[in-house]
């Protein structure tokens, strides 16, 4: 065979990937292709550790397994097109690589707010030089932070702000609690007021009209005309899939690679989707294509990706149950963290109180049609070990849909 399998993104989901493949018996070629210059690197830290200079850049590189010693890796390249009709990818200098096979793992990328004024001192935190810039702002004496957006990252960076003394830290968001999305009511409210006791301000209900300032950001202008002064302002209002590659090629790409339940891109044997970019659907539960923005994700989706593209190749059957990933996340906030196993997004509208109480360690059920579909846990130690119990019940319970 002459040509190899293409991964098209050298992140985690694309290392993962390649790892996968060897993994499931693929020795044929591998090149890995990524616009940041950097071997795969752990982004979680970005928000917290790293932001707050406890963890060195240096120790977020993945450490890759021996088994893709042999991989050609392209960094600092970006793939800007693909016709998979042709099986082959473009890269941003003209360069076509063909391939046997495609991984998709391009991910994520920040959305940024379309407003009026300067663009000097606002940031966002997704690469190792976002999160260098934001630390140099952030330690600067008297430092005014507002953070746009009170999702995961903007709640992290928040708190991180808060310890590392800036003079005043406020989250403003249109949706009337933090992290409201994927917690609902009971937890968000309950998040809101541990922040509020450790110092953030939120300015919830409200949208950004604009920003003042000559050369840099001085101001945040709000929906309502009011102005919070800020010498550095964080945009976490959500991500876009880097899937504009991959247009002309008849895809669903309304959010992320929509893919069926074997990870499968268009009905295509040779082309998988892994990572956050990957909108699958979970037999777990509905079987509702969605994106997960999950730590847990990369991993699975490359285990489970890797055996259906290289039974395909090699001609073998297969023969897997379709894609039923549990899914996790967890957010380090302050002096707590929130723990998540299943699809608590599922049961919001049946949230039950579990363990613990609201005003310390508690333990959240979620449930869909009186089942458990996911549990949170809000505290310390024993409020995340407390989640991790029922992660067995989650695993055993059958699908929503049977």
């Amino acid at each position: 065979m002459s040509a190899g399998i293409v991964v098209a993104g050298a992140s985690m989901a694309g290392l993962r990937a390649a790892e996968q493949l060897r993994a499931a018996g693929w020795d044929g070629p591998i090149t890995l292709v990524g616009d940041e210059p950097h071997m795969p690197y752990n982004r979680p830290p970005l928000s917290k550790e790293v932001l707050a200079g406890t963890a060195p850049f240096a120790s977020l590189a993945f450490r890759p397994r021996a088994g893709v010693a042999d991989v050609e890796w392209r960094l600092g390249t970006r793939v800007a097109a693909a016709d998979l009709g042709r099986r082959v990818v473009a890269l941003d200098g003209g360069e076509e690589l063909p391939y046997a096979a495609l991984v998709v793992a391009t991910g994520m990328r920040p959305r940024r707010l379309r407003c009026p004024g300067p663009l000097a001192g606002r940031h966002t935190v997704r690469t190792i030089d976002d999160a260098q810039g934001l630390r140099e702002a952030l330690t600067r004496p008297g430092a005014r932070v507002v953070v746009v957006g009170a999702g995961f990252i903007g709640c992290e960076v928040a708190a991180t702000a808060v310890a590392l003394g800036a003079a005043e830290v406020t989250v403003v968001d249109p949706l009337p609690l933090p992290m409201v999305t994927p917690l609902g009511d009971l937890l968000a409210g309950a998040l809101l007021r541990r922040h509020r006791e450790r110092g953030v301000r939120f300015v919830l209900g409200t949208g950004v009209a604009g920003f003042e300032g000559g050369s840099r950001v001085s101001g945040v202008v709000l929906g309502d005309g009011t102005v919070l002064p800020a010498d550095v302002v964080v945009e976490s209002v959500g991500s876009l899939a880097n899937t504009e590659w991959l247009d002309g090629n008849g895809l669903d790409l309304a959010d992320g690679v929509l893919t069926d339940e074997h990870l499968r891109v268009g009905g295509r044997p040779d082309v998988v989707a892994v990572g956050d970019v990957a909108r699958f659907p979970n037999a777990r539960y509905d079987g509702v294509p969605r994106r997960v923005e999950h730590w847990s994700i990369p991993t699975d989706t490359a285990k489970h990706a890797a055996k259906v593209l290289v039974a395909h190749l090699t001609g073998t059957d297969a023969d897997l149950p379709p894609f039923a990933p549990l899914p996790t996340f967890w957010s380090d906030q302050h002096d707590f963290r929130i723990q998540s196993f299943g699809a608590p997004a599922l049961g919001k509208d049946d949230v039950r109180v579990l363990e613990g109480d609201l005003d310390g360690d508690v333990l959240a059920g979620y449930h869909a049609g009186g089942r458990l579909v996911g549990v949170v846990a809000l505290g310390g130690r024993a409020a995340a070990a407390a989640a991790a119990r029922h992660r067995a019940t989650l695993l055993r319970q059958p699908a929503l849909t049977a």
